[in-house]
């Protein structure tokens, strides 16, 4: 027996099937375009993750841990026991530690700065700009790991800065270059570790300190300024800046350059004229 889809039809041999055709609605041309736009808008794809990539690890020297250095695109990261002390995104704040303290030199002759901690060139920079030609700049980098960053997978970052001839990196301990000599710098850049309140290394210390800060005093020219970085508010070391005989300003600042996110703190210390 067969089946037939259809109803009988009359043909000239007699009656036979009618083929089945499928119902099909008629869609119009304004449909099919609302349809696409529905495809096209509902269903957004997801944001693709960049993930961490560790680069280098480097030891920094007195025990004071190992420092990484991540990537993530073009950012870098450069993290100390799950903190991340610095990042290429946010670099305001160490700018604006240069930006401020140098203002108030800008007009002396031959102007010395003594930077303490090179991190991803931040402060270097904003300083080389705030500066003429005849300044002098000494960079004390303690962790050779961070020279070498800074020539090598950061290069990128630190542009032409590490060659600009008024500059001099050093692979030292800034505290000892503070007590080199009387009145050797007008200006020093204190943007070590996460500031007075270290991550790192405990000797870190003794640039905060009623004896670290006498020795700074002591190596500024007479109305030199000591800044200092910190992630945030220090009322103690505050303090101790006014007991050594600085005139104080405390400054906060955003991390980002969009005036966005986290602030910091630098205090900027007067030396007495003498």
């Amino acid at each position: 027996m067969r089946l037939y889809a259809g109803p009988l039809q009359k043909s000239n041999g007699g009656e036979r099937a009618q083929p089945h055709r499928p119902h099909r609605a008629k869609v119009s041309q304004a449909r099919r375009g609302r349809l696409c736009r529905f495809a096209a808008t509902d269903f957004p794809s997801r944001p693709i993750l960049i993930p961490w990539i560790l680069l280098d690890t480097a030891s920094v020297p007195g025990n004071g841990g190992q420092l990484s250095l991540m990537r993530r695109g073009g950012e870098f990261a450069i993290r100390l026991k799950g903190n991340e002390l610095m990042n290429s995104r946010l670099g305001g704040s160490e700018e604006a530690l240069a930006t401020i303290a140098c203002a108030k030199v800008a007009t002396r002759q031959n102007p010395r700065v003594l930077i303490g901690g090179l991190g991803m060139g931040f402060t270097l920079r904003a300083t080389l700009a705030a500066l003429g030609p005849t300044a002098q700049v000494t960079v004390a980098e303690l962790v050779p790991a961070v020279l070498t960053w800074s020539r090598g997978l950061m290069a990128d970052v630190f542009g032409e800065s590490l060659d600009d001839p008024r500059v001099c990196i050093r692979e030292a301990d800034v505290g000892q270059l503070i007590r080199s000599g009387p009145s050797a710098f007008d200006v020093i850049l204190l943007d070590v570790d996460n500031g007075p309140e270290g991550l790192t290394r405990a000797s870190n210390d003794a640039l905060y300190d009623l004896q670290g800060l006498r020795a700074a005093r002591t190596a500024l020219s007479s109305g030199g300024i000591l800044a200092v970085w910190s992630a945030g508010p220090d009322a103690a070391f505050a303090k101790r800046l006014l007991k050594i005989g600085f005139h104080v300003s405390e400054v906060r600042v955003r991390a980002s350059k969009s005036l966005t996110g986290a602030k910091h703190v630098i205090w900027i210390a007067t030396a007495p004229n003498f």
